[in-house]
Parts: structure tokens; sequence; C-alpha cells
């Protein structure tokens, strides 16, 4: 099965290269010119000045992890794996939100000039190549190492450091985007909107630049590191599971090929999950003469159904047995339908409710809000249960991380729908600041209607598959702890289990806090700046005098940097420190208190914040009496609290647990 890795490095080798013509088509574009061209490059630059200081820092993160395990007894090989591993999840998210700054104004020009559908393949393509990137540098650098390393067991477990490094650059680039996106939002919002009076992404506004460019940095390339993250970790934990299968269950699940087939299976699923995402994105634009969401829908679903089609296919020439496919089966199913009730709750008759609330003033549409993110947690967390049954089943702990597989390896579509959203986003700040007129805002706003609605969809498939993702990396760091001590078992009346998953519990909420308190702080600084140039710049409300926007980013970056380190350092360190203070049963303990609360707390918060803003969309629709009524003001403030929610927080939450677990898994023949 070796020789088989050329399979997924050359995919992701063409992946790469499609991406990268995609890019082509795109520039070949009109950009606009003049107030246009003004506007697309102080995003473009706000973004790229953020991102390099950003990477700077992480750089300094990525040395010192490498430097430890190049000394430990992990070795060279996990060093140079996390090297790669950091490396891949850097270039996916930097590459991503590069592009992604190229398409927002010509989305917006297409709007302007040629009409919905020439605009809805702009942004779709320029966020399509976030997608294209982060499934092919995840094929690219994962198949490099296993034609390294897998066909040793000796040298196998180095991949997982590949893993680590991924998780390790999504942490930071989650946390800091999200930081920079939600203060510059929530500043924007409140003086703007609420202060002021005046529309949202107005250019007399000096925080609408910063808002956009926190879009690309928070919701492209943050997202797409995330999503990467999970992406990669499903595969590393489902090798790692096959890695310690004993002999009967392996026979039982590929009588044939043996352990190699079920170690390269995630590989060989992953390749065909890539093919089937690009023939879901060429649908897209077959369709999109129709309206944004039938060519969407049609794109993704297409994409599933023809994958799970595939995957059966390919099963059974690689000689597993068919409960493998059963497996990857409930993976993507289970995947469809969290995606769907995210949606229902995030855009459905809910929102609707929410926003009536704001009849009786802001603290209702709070209350009604909060109870539509704890009422949705439910059926995903149902369905989370009924994978891992169903999945472990047919094919035991395999099965779990077969089907974190089969949920994420349709991941290009997936990645460029979601990351579609802040591209449409962005095209509709750009056309209202360079005042293009009342028809290309209505294309540009049905774009981002549309947008808002795949990114709610995509942040609760990030939960679902980061859920599944971690369960199968905590199942192969128990698997691997077995193995070097007979003795393990984990058991609820253990003392030090029970702590440890108390211990666990403490994360979720810490981090959260951290995060939250640092929006607030930055959107603080935000307010007061903003107040201070409206009353201070000279004809800036008459539109007559300029704002200050560079100065509003400044800020935003500032507190992002200096906020993002410590979430990032607790969730590399505690592992460690648990794991070498109390033992690996209390390791094992604090693993599982964090995954339940980690996939709760991202499902309310996600769900919430999600619901909240579509709710205040609701009332800008003319609803309830429309733009600048207190219904509006009211709703307004529920959005800007489910802001950092949505879009800081509760992310965050995926990437902490599965940060947690490869830390956790790296680490686990150190502890035996």
């Amino acid at each position: 099965m070796i020789s088989s890795a050329f399979l997924p490095i050359g995919l992701g080798l063409f992946g790469l290269f499609a991406a990268f013509l995609v890019f082509l088509n795109i520039k070949s574009a009109p950009a606009g010119e003049g107030k246009l061209k003004e506007i697309a490059d102080a995003i473009h630059l706000g973004a790229m000045v953020f991102m390099n200081a950003e990477y700077k820092r992480l750089a300094i993160f990525c040395v010192i992890c490498i430097s430890a395990i190049w000394m430990s007894e992990l070795g060279q090989n996990t060093a140079l794996a996390f090297l790669l591993g950091a490396i891949c999840s850097g270039s996916a998210g930097y590459w991503g939100m590069y592009t992604a700054t190229h398409a927002n104004v010509r989305t917006a020009v297409a709007a302007n000039t040629k009409g919905a559908a020439d605009a809805l393949n702009i942004a779709f393509f320029g966020g399509s190549i976030m997608g294209l990137t982060v499934a092919s540098m995840g094929l690219f650098g994962i198949g490099i190492l296993y034609y390294f390393f897998a066909g040793d067991p000796h040298t196998i477990h180095a991949i997982e450091g590949f893993a680590m490094g991924a998780s390790s650059v999504a942490l930071f680039s989650r946390v800091g985007g999200g930081i920079f996106t939600k203060s510059a939002d929530v500043g924007a919002d409140l003086v703007g909107k609420v202060e002021a009076g005046i529309p949202e992404d107005d250019p007399r506004n000096p925080g609408v630049i910063a808002d956009n460019v926190g879009d690309n940095v928070g919701d492209v390339a943050g997202m797409g590191s995330d999503i990467f993250e999970s992406y990669c970790g499903a595969m590393i934990a489902t090798m790692a599971l096959a890695a310690t299968m004993t002999s009967t269950k392996i026979f039982d699940l590929a009588p044939i090929g043996g352990k190699d087939i079920l170690t390269f299976m995630p590989l060989a699923l992953a390749s065909v999950g890539l093919i089937c995402s690009m023939l879901g994105i060429y649908s897209v634009k077959l369709f999109s003469s129709k309206s944004p969401e039938i060519a969407l829908r049609i794109g993704t679903m297409g994409s599933s159904i023809l994958f799970i089609v595939a995957a059966y296919i390919l099963v059974k020439e690689l000689g597993a047995s068919i409960n493998v496919w059963v497996a990857v089966l409930t993976g993507a199913v289970g995947g469809i339908i969290i995606g769907l009730v995210t949606e229902y709750y995030t855009g459905g008759p809910p929102i609707k409710k929410i926003a009536g609330g704001g009849e009786t003033g802001p603290a209702t549409v709070m209350i009604t809000g909060l109870a539509v993110g704890m009422e949705s947690v439910a059926i995903p967390v149902i369905t989370i249960c009924a994978i891992i049954f169903t999945s472990s089943y047919f094919a035991d702990l395999y099965g779990v991380g077969i089907a974190a597989v089969g949920m994420l390896s349709t991941v290009g579509i997936t990645m460029a729908i979601d990351a579609y959203g802040p591209v449409a986003d962005n095209a509709g700040g750009i056309a209202e600041m360079a005042k293009l007129g009342k028809e290309t805002r209505q294309i540009t706003d049905s774009l981002d209607e549309v947008g808002n609605t795949t990114a709610a969809i995509g942040k609760g498939f990030a939960i679902g598959a980061a859920a599944l993702a971690a369960l199968a990396l905590i199942s192969a760091y128990i698997e691997k702890v077995s193995l070097g001590n007979e003795d393990f078992i984990l058991r609820i009346n253990d003392p030090l289990v029970l702590s440890g998953m108390f211990l666990g519990a403490i994360f979720p909420y810490l981090v959260s806090s951290i995060t939250m308190t640092a929006v607030g702080d930055a959107a603080f600084d935000m307010i007061k700046e903003i107040r201070r140039q409206f009353k201070e710049i000279p004809g800036l409300m008459e539109g007559t005098g300029k704002p200050d926007t560079a100065r509003c980013v400044d800020i935003a970056t500032r507190a992002a940097l200096r906020r993002m380190i410590l979430p990032g350092s607790l969730a590399v360190l505690a592992p460690v420190v648990v794991g070498f203070g109390l033992g690996p049963q209390a390791l094992g303990g604090m693993l599982g208190g964090a995954l339940i609360c980690c996939v709760m707390m991202a499902l309310m918060m996600a769900n919430a914040g999600g619901a909240w803003d579509n709710a205040k969309k609701y009332v800008e629709k003319g609803h309830l009496g429309g733009k600048g009524s207190d219904v509006h003001k009211a709703a307004v403030v529920g959005d800007t609290v489910g802001d950092p929610l949505k879009d800081t927080s509760g992310p965050s939450m995926n990437i902490l647990i599965n940060v947690m677990a490869i830390v956790s898994l790296v680490i686990a023949p150190l502890l035996v």
C-alpha cells in the first residue's frame, strides 16, 4: 500500500493546480477602479498585514514546540511532521484568504455590470479556492508522511506530529482571527447602526474597513485552518486506530489486505472525496443561472451522494468489509443531518420568533435567542451519538474514525460554500461604500443572505466533524496507552478519572471567557475610537470628511495578536501538565470531560449567534418596522452579543478539543 501513497500526493498537487487555475480566472475579471479599487486595496492590505504579524508570532511558537519534540523521545520524525503540518495549515489559510480579498471586489463589480449569476460564480469560486487548498494540502502532506513512515510500525506514529502542527496553527488562527473580526464588527455596529443611525457598511463609519478585513482573517483563514485540522486529525486518528487493532479485528474488517488496507483507507477516501468535491464545485457553475440557494445546494448534496456511491466502490475494490462502508455512510449522512438542523435553527422559523421578541426590547431578544441556541443542541448531539453507536457497532472503534473521515472527505465543496459567505459579505460592503446603487446592493444582499445560511451550516458541520475527529483521536490515545500498560482502564468511579473529567470541563468555559473578554475589551476600544472620529473629524457625518480606517484596523490587530496567546498555550500545555502530573488515567478523563463540554458549548454558541444575526437581517428586510425601528435596535443588540459567540468563542471549541486530543496522542508513548 505504500506505493499507493503516490495517488493522494498526485491528487493533492492536482487540486492545488486546479485552485491556481481558478485564481487566475478570478484575477482576469474586472476589479474596478477609483473608489472601488481604493476600498478593495485597503481591505486586502489590512488582511495581509494582520496575517503576516500573526504568522510571525506563530512561527516562534512552532519553533519552541518543534525543539521540544525533537529533543524528547518522540524524535526528529515527529518534529519534522509537526513542521510540515504547521506549514500546510498556515499555507492553506493564507492562500485562501489572499484569494478571497481579490474575489470580493470582483464580485461587487460583476453584480453591478453583469448580474446575479456572474456575481455568484466569482464569489463561489473565490471561496472554492479555500476548499480546494484545504483538501489538497491535507492529502499532499499526509500522503508524503504516509509514504516515508507508514511502512515501519516503529515510525508510523510520527505522522501524528502533522496533526499536532496543523491543530496548533489552527487554534491561534481561529482565535486571533475571531477576536479581530468581532471586535471590529461589534464596534462598527453599535456606534454606526444604534448610535449614529447609519446603514451597515456606510463609508462614513471608520470601523467598516476593519469589519471587512475581519471577515477574511476570521471567517476565511480562521475557518479554513479549523476545518483543515479536523480533516487531517480524522485521517491520522483512523490510521493510529488501525495500527493498534488486534489481528482478529483486522481480519473482520479487511480479510484480504489486512492492516495495510485499513491504514491506507482514510487517504483513499479523502482522495475520492476531493474528486467528488471538484465535480460539485463545477456543478454550481452549471446551475448558477438559477437561484444561488439552489445552485449551492445542488453542489453540496450532489457531492455527498456521489461520494457515498464512490466510497462503496472503493471499499469493495480494496477488499475491505462492507461494514467499513456502512461506517463511512453514517458519517456522511450524519454531517448532512447536522447541517440541515443548523440551517433550521439559524434560518428558519426560530429567527422570526427571536425578531418578534424585539417588540418588547433587547432583553426578550436575548432570552429567546439563548433558548433557541440551547434547544438546537439536542438533535445534533443525538445524531453524533447515533453515528458513534452505528459506526462502532459495524466497525469497532475504527468505525468512529472512518465515520469522521466520511463526514470530512467532501471538505473541498463544504469549505468552498463556507468561504463563499465572507466573499459575498465583503462584496456587499464594497458596493455600499463605493455607492454602486440600490440594484447592485440587492444582488449582493441576496448572495450575502445565502452566505449567512451556508456559513451557519458550515459551523454546524465543523462542530460535528470536530467532535468525531476528537473522539477518534481520544480513542487512539486510549488504545496506544493500553498497548504499553495492560492495566490501563478508564473507570468513572476512579478518583483520578473523575477528577480529570471535571478538569477537562473547565477549559471550554475558561477559553470562552478569555475570548469573549478579549472581544469585549477590543470592541470597547473600537467604540471609543469611532465615537472620537465622529466627534472630532470635521464633516464626517455629512460625508465630506474622511475617516481614519487604518486606526481601527490597528486596534483590532493589536487586540487579536495580544489575546490569542493564552488560549493557545492553555490547549497545548494542559494535556502535558495533567498527563505527566496526574497520569494517563487523569488525562483520559480530562479529554472526555473537555469533549462533551466543548461540543455542547460550540453548538449552543454557534446556533444562538447565527439565529441572532439572521433575526436582525429579517427585521432589516422591512419586517416588524424595518431598519431604524426600536425592534431593529433590539435585534442589533442581540446580534452584537451573538457575534463573538458564533465567530470567536464557539469555533474555538472545535479546535480546543482537537488540540488537547492530538497533543495527548503524541505524548502517549512518553506516559507509559
